[in-house]
């Protein structure tokens, strides 16, 4: 299945690029770079040699997606272990896709 804006939710997020889009934290705000690992509360992103770990809850992400778009994200919604959150959020992806 090829990841779009329609089943982001249930994708491998690893090597995706992105962005914060928002945030609580407001230094967060417009970090760009490859994520590189994935909790259930964070993601760690890589950037210009640098690694910065960001919380979930309180950010939404911008994916920038291998087809060329991009689709902001709110964090709270995928605030799960990586390996569990396709089977939590298939739901979802059925109502939209």
């Amino acid at each position: 299945m090829m990841i779009d804006k329609n089943n982001i939710l249930i994708h491998e997020f690893m090597g995706l690029e992105v962005e914060i889009a928002k945030s609580t934290c407001r230094n967060l705000i417009g970090k760009k770079g490859r994520i590189v690992n994935e909790t259930r509360n964070t993601i760690e992103i890589e950037g210009k040699g640098k690694t910065k770990i960001i919380p979930k809850r309180s950010s939404t992400f911008r994916f920038y997606l291998p087809g060329g778009e991009s689709v902001d994200v709110e964090g709270r919604l995928v605030e799960y272990n990586p390996e569990d959150r396709p089977k939590r959020l298939m739901k979802y992806v059925k109502k939209v896709g």
